[in-house]
């Protein structure tokens, strides 16, 4: 690969042209109007402009993309996560422009990204899986059916969905029917697909994936955990490596599981398999992520492998290099994401222009971001604007870190949730390991 094209803008376009100034491959950035100014503009050997504020009209836009790479003569493009990384479609027309999609092929993209596909593939290949419908619901009736079966609570889903959109949890029968009507009206809105499935609602679990790496030749290696369980809204909020939910046995048979669901759905580059534990502590799949994630660096963190370019040698069809004997697991890392949000506002977006900023330092603390003083951000995308990643040597000294961090951070001129993580990361509960995906509604709020 001589030259990259990110698909994408904010810190995840900043880390991946870091990544490759480091490997000395050129990169191209690309950005909206609103974008003029951002960072990644400016570290990138070029940039393009790909179109007006609003992201389908830029960051969504295929031809405009395409012809960016062509004009540049990019010969690959990395789309980083959110946009256009789980899209099958463009993945497929970049093929068919002989440009390199970083990242797996459409194949295997619509395969993973139907969820309900996905399930049965991972019960053939005997990666245990939530009690449910066998894939998508075939009707009202067909539902109904499939929840007298199973029991209550449920949960409805939408066969195309990600980002907790296209999701009811349902406790009674008197509440099924309306929310069956909503999740098919949501999905179709909001993924033009309204095939839609039903799961067993497993109560408080923790949300525990294993990161993954699959190259072209056949080789695949997991790279530990992220409990991922402290959330809003479905939308996580803090993560941390490795969990306290899990032992070293649970942990390698969850391993396994991950490199057997890559191997069977012909998985290649990162990755990550997302399963539920139970308070019995068996483990479900839930989904799989065919792309780099937001909380990738606290893995970094502990084995000391840089995931993007490992997916950058894997797209150059490189053979993976590590074994799974070789990799090492050290310490603990906790992430924080920074937002541009008011908490006691229901978290209302708050952009505007960064007119003070103090980001902190010191061993054990990174910090990924695309933001500067004198930044405005724009009101067009996502509120995330920076992610705080904080390692110690035990996840005591990792909290203590964090907390460090979280106090000399100083963001001015925006309203942010760093008040609001503070809350969490000093929280008993939290400090102790106790918690699941509702600690935030049932100890924060």
């Amino acid at each position: 690969m001589n030259k990259i094209l990110i698909a994408n803008r904010g810190e995840i376009a900043v880390r991946i042209i870091r990544a490759c100034k480091e490997m000395n491959i050129k990169t191209v950035a690309v950005y909206s109007e609103a974008d003029r100014d951002a960072m990644h503009t400016h570290l990138a050997d070029e940039s393009i402009c790909i179109g007006p504020a609003p992201s389908n009209k830029s960051y969504l836009n295929f031809q405009n993309i395409i012809e960016a790479a062509n004009i540049t003569g990019a010969d690959s493009i990395h789309p980083g996560f959110g946009f256009l990384s789980e899209n099958s479609q463009f993945a497929k027309i970049c093929e068919e422009s002989n440009i390199k999609f970083i990242g797996p092929s459409y194949k295997v993209i619509d395969l993973m990204g139907n969820k309900s596909n996905a399930k049965e593939l991972m019960k053939s290949a005997g990666v245990p899986v939530i009690p449910g419908s066998e894939g998508s619901v075939k009707g009202f009736k067909d539902a109904k059916q499939i929840v007298d079966d199973i029991g209550y609570p449920v949960m409805i889903k939408a066969a195309a969905g990600g980002g907790g959109k296209g999701i009811r949890i349902v406790n009674s029968e008197a509440e099924f029917e309306t929310n069956y009507n909503i999740v098919k009206q949501e999905a179709k809105i909001s993924f033009n697909d309204d095939e839609i499935y039903i799961e067993k609602f497993i109560k408080n679990p923790r949300h525990v994936e294993i990161q993954i790496l699959a190259d072209e030749h056949g080789n695949v290696v997991h790279l530990g955990e992220r409990d991922c369980s402290i959330q809003r809204r479905n939308q996580k909020v803090i993560e941390e490596t490795p969990s306290t939910a899990i032992d070293d046995k649970m942990r390698a048979k969850m391993g396994e599981a991950a490199i057997k669901a890559a191997k069977i759905a012909g998985y290649t580059s990162c990755g990550t398999i997302e399963f539920l534990v139970d308070s019995d502590k068996n483990f479900y799949f839930m989904e799989m992520n065919t792309r780099i994630q937001v909380e990738h660096p606290i893995t970094e963190m502990r084995t000391g492998i840089d995931i993007v370019k490992q997916q950058i040698k894997i797209a150059a069809g490189e053979p993976l290099k590590l074994k799974q004997k070789d990799i090492e697991f050290k310490g603990h890392s906790i992430e924080c994401r920074i937002n541009a949000e008011n908490p006691d506002k229901n978290f209302m977006p708050c952009p505007g222009k960064i007119t003070g900023l103090m980001l902190p330092g010191g061993k054990g603390i990174r910090i990924d971001t695309a933001i500067y003083e004198g930044y405005t951000i724009p009101p067009n995308y996502d509120s995330m604007i920076a992610k705080i990643i904080a390692f110690g040597d035990t996840r005591n000294e990792a909290i203590s870190k964090m907390k460090r961090a979280l106090e000399e951070t100083v963001i001015e001129g925006v309203d942010t949730n760093i008040d609001f993580l503070f809350k969490i990361i000093k929280n008993q509960n939290f400090i102790r390991g106790n918690f699941d995906t509702s600690f935030i509604e049932k100890e924060i709020l």
